[in-house]
């Protein structure tokens, strides 16, 4: 998803305010029920899990300024939003924290590690998982080996090791796997583990990404709108997967949506973006009512 100079059209929908209290639809009063994932816990939860500081990040583009002097904390084992119109810098944001972009100025840093001038590949070996907005599954591969892909940053076993199926190799794969089947518990997709993952429903190709993000065995997971073109069960039962990650596992989750039924029900706290500014910054009850995110969703004209 790549950020536009000017706000656009949003190809899901236009963007929506946070709903102000007494004010959700019916699809946020759904969202507002977020279970427990049904399936065991898989096994290592994170004791550790370091903060994320982003430090005054400016990212410009051919004198564009798409960030500028971006700064927000997220608190190991929460939720954090970044929300904003169309154009605010969310994505940009994103492509910094994963090493797509580089930043012009600023830092990043993840506990005692700066990721600011790191490529992506080694962001992740660092522990950060990120999945986006399209579908990135291998079609025909089975749910199980396209998880499996997930483990490659974990996997010691060498090429020739794995292709003469020694003992030590045979050993290892099997550990993987049996990690495959407990996570795919986790988020539910227990049963399809043998189906191609490209037959799956839309829904369900989305939780097998997200199932994949978590055989990283990440300690920060990057959302990058999760739920956007999901039917209303979808929502819900991605919700309460996301919600499980950091309840039971103790992840730290970004997370960009444009569903603030989502946003405002999962979040910890909300960062919000306009123009590539924070304009707001704090738990989703006070960011919902601060005025100037009122006026960056809905424009000046909107008070009275």
């Amino acid at each position: 998803m790549s950020e536009p100079a000017t706000r656009g059209p949003d190809p899901g929908g236009p963007a929506k305010p946070p709903a102000a209290p007494g004010e959700g639809t019916a699809a946020d009063a759904r969202s507002a029920e977020v279970p427990a994932p049904e399936g065991p816990v898989p096994a290592k939860a994170h004791a550790a899990v370091p903060a994320l500081d982003v430090r005054d990040v400016t990212v410009r583009f051919a004198g564009l300024t798409a960030l500028d002097a971006v700064s927000f904390t997220v608190r190991p084992g929460t939720v954090h939003a970044v929300i904003g119109p169309n154009g605010a810098g969310k994505s940009t944001c994103f492509n910094v924290l994963s090493g797509v972009y580089r930043a012009t100025s600023g830092s990043v840093r993840l506990g005692p590690h700066e990721l600011t001038s790191l490529p992506p590949h080694k962001i992740a070996g660092l522990g950060v998982a990120r999945i986006f907005q399209n579908l990135a599954l291998p079609p025909r591969a089975t749910v199980e080996d396209s998880l499996l892909l997930g483990r490659h940053r974990l996997t010691r076993t060498g090429f020739l090791a794995a292709g003469l199926r020694l003992p030590s190799a045979a050993r290892e794969e099997a550990r993987h796997r049996a990690r495959v089947r407990e996570i795919a518990a986790f988020v539910g997709l227990e049963k399809q583990l043998a189906q191609p993952a490209g037959s799956l429903p839309y829904g369900q190709q989305k939780l097998a990404e997200l199932a994949r993000a978590l055989c990283m065995e990440p300690s920060l997971l990057l959302l990058d709108e999760p739920v956007a073109g999901m039917t209303s069960d979808e929502r819900r039962r991605t919700a309460a997967v996301i919600a499980g990650v950091r309840d039971s596992l103790g992840i730290s989750v970004v997370l960009v949506e444009h569903d603030m039924g989502v946003v405002m029900r999962l979040a910890d706290s909300v960062t919000v973006l306009d123009f590539g500014r924070r304009i707001a910054d704090g738990a989703p009850g006070d960011v919902q009512n601060d005025p100037a995110v009122v006026r960056a969703y809905l424009g000046e004209e909107t008070a009275g």
